[in-house]
């Protein structure tokens, strides 16, 4: 079985966009955090994470998505998840975190929705 888990980064308008694909578990998600952690959110962006190619995510793999969003909130930025999979919906709407993350059936629908910031 391999572990193995591919991710792009892009910039939007909104801001950053993370494309990952594969399964995010135990053993990629460590790497996730960091690069996730690591972005350089500003007030008002909007931070997507596309998982319309993840294939697996187990518990490491929603703590990171919660991370994301704690760094997101951190930041004053907002977070969406764009093509949520349907073994991830279902976890989400067992704890509860599908009333906790914007949800977009894409991520040009999480990028059209998002409203910049009033100067």
């Amino acid at each position: 079985m391999t572990h193995e888990l591919t991710v792009q980064t892009r910039t939007a308008t909104a801001g950053p966009v993370i494309e990952l694909a594969g399964e995010l578990d135990h053993h990629s998600a460590p790497d996730v955090r960091v690069l996730l952690l690591g972005l350089g959110l500003h007030p008002g962006q909007q931070l997507v994470i596309d998982l319309d190619r993840l294939t697996f995510c187990d518990s490491s793999g929603i703590t990171v998505l919660i991370a994301a969003r704690n760094h997101a909130l951190q930041a004053e930025a907002d977070i969406a998840l764009a093509a949520v999979p349907d073994h991830v919906s279902r976890i989400f709407r067992t704890v509860g975190l599908e009333q906790v993350f914007t949800i977009h059936p894409d991520a040009r629908a999480a990028e059209a929705a998002w409203t910049p910031p009033a100067s």
